[in-house]
């Protein structure tokens, strides 16, 4: 059943993707033949953000595609961070497209030039309502993070388009034709501030590091309260893709029989599944006090007892 709604997903978003990607070409083009008729740096500017996100969109369909490939030998996670890496790539894009944007926004202000307002409005308005179709679109896989990515693309542009109005509106008022480089400068920083939250979260995934929204003392108390747990140590909590989780941890316990420590184990990956959703666990059940110091291995105990001074170990795995 998890698998099946995998896929089931996975084609949904990737018919998403599809559409928007042929919607976003259609628009590049009009943005590039209005923006050279209308002399408007801003609507040319919206055809360079538009570029970054038609590249976004289609790095997203491909990590869509690995993301749904089985694991094998070789990749015994299968591809699941692909759609990280894509959404890394997507938003350090975005850093090169703010920076052209500024310097061609401070060429104008150096040489302006007049500005066929009316014409800026019109296309600017298809851009809005293209621009939010698709961001509704995705809303519905707004979790993952590579699909994010593409959402924060199509969110930027929306407002940025937005402000594209407002400013030929204003030029066509007053004739002040430097707020077209103006709005370019303002949706370069725009485009600026959504790039670095995926840049921030893409590189904690990839360095493995804490999930976002996630507590790592939050974690070890919820473990620590289940029956039968007498602590908990070497807790480590990474993502291996964007909605996948992970944890591995020592857990002791009283000495018992493995039947009996084994409703232990069930209730541990039961909680940590239904209050954090960790499904790939690796937990290790001893009844021995390690030394952490570098990793568990010595075991602490008393100096007759030989059995008591190593442990080997042996993973319960739950997926």
């Amino acid at each position: 059943m998890h698998a099946h709604g995998a896929h089931a997903h996975s084609h949904g978003t990737g018919r998403v993707l599809r559409i928007s990607l042929a919607v976003t070409a259609l628009y590049i083009a009009l943005l590039v033949v209005a923006g050279i008729r209308a002399h408007s740096l801003a609507l040319l500017s919206e055809a360079g953000h538009n570029l970054s996100d038609f590249l976004a969109l289609l790095l997203s369909l491909a990590a869509v595609y690995l993301e749904g490939r089985p694991p094998s030998a070789t990749k015994t996670y299968g591809y699941r961070r692909a759609g990280v890496l894509a959404a890394l790539v997507n938003s350090l894009s975005l850093v090169v497209v703010s920076a052209l944007i500024f310097y061609e926004a401070y060429q104008r202000l150096q040489h302006p030039e007049p500005v066929r307002a009316g014409l800026m409005i019109w296309v600017a308005a298809a851009g809005v309502a293209m621009n939010g179709g698709i961001a509704l679109l995705l809303w519905r896989s707004v979790r993952d993070v590579n699909v994010r990515s593409a959402l924060l693309h199509e969110v930027g542009d929306t407002v940025s388009t937005a402000a594209v109005i407002v400013g030929g509106w204003i030029i066509l008022m007053t004739g002040q034709s430097w707020v077209d480089p103006a709005l370019s400068i303002g949706i370069g920083v725009a485009i600026l501030w959504s790039s670095f939250g995926i840049v921030r979260e893409t590189l904690n995934i990839l360095l493995e590091g804490t999930p976002r929204g996630m507590s790592l003392d939050q974690i070890e108390s919820c473990v620590r309260g289940i029956v039968g747990v007498a602590d908990v140590h070497d807790l480590h909590v990474w993502s291996i893709g964007s909605e996948n989780h992970a944890l591995s941890a020592h857990v002791k316990i009283a000495d018992m029989a493995t039947s009996e420590s084994d409703v232990i184990l069930r209730a541990i990956n039961e909680k940590l599944g239904q209050s954090f959703g960790i499904r790939h666990t690796t937990i290790q059940l001893e009844h021995a006090v390690c030394e952490t110091a570098h990793e568990c291995v010595i075991a602490v105990g008393d100096d007759s007892d030989s059995g008591d001074r190593l442990h080997s170990h042996h993973d319960h795995a739950a997926h």
